[in-house]
């Protein structure tokens, strides 16, 4: 397969909804939180795994677009549908598609975001994110236990970028479409976890293809 260009999808990510996107625990000091974001190990600062966005984007096609995934609930693994030639193939047996398509960068907080949550932070003390208390409440006694969670709080951004590999017998329409569908689903559900409880919603803003503007 010969690679014919490169297409660069690039953005800013706007969480409409504080995001959670959980990371470890391994380091949890005596009295910290116990279900933190995911951060920079060096900054202390929110950031996007490319990954969580693919993910989303994936599983949100095959929801739509797979069989064998309206079936199975996996992964599609077929090896020949326009979800495996964008994603990657997922363990397929037998595949003629070639190398993944896409390529999702990690997202950071857009330099204005970093600024803004600096201040709350000396201002408040958050430290870049907020703490959200939820209650699980017993249906026989009614007792409520609550628990915090941390996430990035509504109203901050995140720069993204996505990198396309056209090769020189795709249909470069036919991806770029389907990618910008997948951007699309994303708005229209949650990125993160506990999208059914609000958290998560986001829009793409600021889009462009290769420096042009377009709107999903």
């Amino acid at each position: 397969m010969e690679l014919s260009k490169h297409v660069v999808i690039s953005g800013v990510i706007l969480c409409e909804t504080g995001l959670r996107i959980g990371g470890s625990k391994d380091d949890i000091e005596i009295g910290g939180m116990d279900n933190p974001i995911i951060r920079n190990p060096v900054t202390g600062l929110p950031y996007i795994p490319g990954s969580s966005l693919k993910g989303r984007m994936r599983s949100l096609l095959e929801l739509k677009h797979s069989e064998r995934t309206k079936q199975s609930g996996d992964p599609c693994t077929c090896g020949n549908c326009l979800v495996c030639k964008v994603f990657g193939t997922h363990k397929a047996r037998e595949s003629k598609l070639g190398p993944t398509r896409i390529i999702v960068r990690d997202a950071f907080l857009t330099a204005e975001s970093v600024a803004e949550l600096k201040a709350a932070n000396q201002e408040k003390g958050m430290f870049y994110a907020e703490v959200k208390y939820e209650n699980l409440v017993n249906r026989k006694t009614g007792a409520a236990h609550p628990r915090p969670t941390e996430r990035v709080p509504a109203g901050a951004k995140f720069d993204f970028e996505i990198v396309l590999r056209i090769f020189k017998e795709d249909d470069e329409q036919e991806i770029l479409n389907f990618v910008k569908e997948g951007l699309g689903m994303v708005q229209m559900e949650y990125l993160g976890s506990s999208g059914s409880r609000g958290y998560g919603k986001v829009r793409f803003i600021h889009t462009t293809i290769d420096g042009n503007e377009f709107d999903l």
